[in-house]
């Protein structure tokens, strides 16, 4: 896999924070690699077992742990939207099928841990759920890219999307 220069230089240097055990900076190189890439594919988990001299399937324990990393590519704009007890008691469930009317996502979503990213056929929007935005007190609350929206009614859905055309 060929990493894109400006990707390597960002990588080469959050490893530098590390300098007792390069396995601490897999996180962050997951981060930066799905940052710049846009997802972590396969092929990017060996590229950082390699990097960090670990076995691929330490990596893959990782990716497929944490629910904010992707394993394919999202749309344009991602929407994430809290699915754990206070947002689902808040009208999480009815956040998410609005944002899917809204986006115009065909919704086979159900809550199980690990359910794929729904996109839109046009690649504009993607959608899935997740646990814990961290706001539970303002719940329901979704994520539109990495901008957080809390006390989300669900008829708010349309009007949300409208900022990110």
């Amino acid at each position: 896999m060929e990493m894109p220069r400006e990707l390597l230089a960002k990588i080469d240097e959050a490893i530098t924070h590390y300098p007792a055990s390069k396995r601490s900076a897999v996180l962050p190189v997951l981060h930066l690699i799905q940052e710049g890439l846009g997802f972590v594919s396969d092929e990017a988990v060996e590229w950082t077992a390699a990097k960090l001299e670990l076995q691929p399937i330490n990596v893959l324990e990782l990716v497929t742990f944490y629910p904010m990393f992707r394993r394919e590519p999202a749309g344009v704009h991602h929407i994430r939207v809290c699915r754990t007890l206070s947002c689902a008691m808040a009208g999480g469930y009815q956040l998410m099928n609005s944002f899917c009317r809204a986006a115009r996502i065909e919704n086979h979503a159900h809550g199980g841990h690990g359910a794929a990213i729904q996109k839109s056929k046009d690649g504009k929007y993607s959608i899935e759920f997740v646990e814990c935005l961290a706001s539970c007190g303002t719940a329901p609350v979704c994520m539109v890219n990495d901008d957080l929206h809390e006390k989300v009614a669900p008829e708010a859905a349309p009007a949300i999307l409208q900022k990110y055309t």
